[in-house]
């Protein structure tokens, strides 16, 4: 699943990919904004990404995107 997160005072978005289901990611950020002082999730990679909840500006929730082959018509 592909996770944007929007980060204050940031140019750009920092986009992740991760494994965990929509409902596992769902839960780590609402239990992050009801206290906890960081969002941290673990990318395909096992690299992990953390944000001060203090900084977050949105969190977008979607599907892996997958490449296409060929010519898409």
């Amino acid at each position: 699943m592909e996770v944007k997160i929007g980060v204050q005072q940031a140019a750009r978005e920092l986009v992740v990919e991760t494994e965990e289901s929509s409902e596992s990611v769902e839960k780590l950020i609402t239990d992050a904004l009801d206290g906890g002082k960081v969002l941290a999730l673990t990318d395909t990679k096992g690299r992990k990404v953390i944000v001060p909840t203090d900084k977050l500006a949105y969190v977008e929730l979607g599907p892996t995107k997958t490449g296409k082959v060929g010519f898409a018509g």
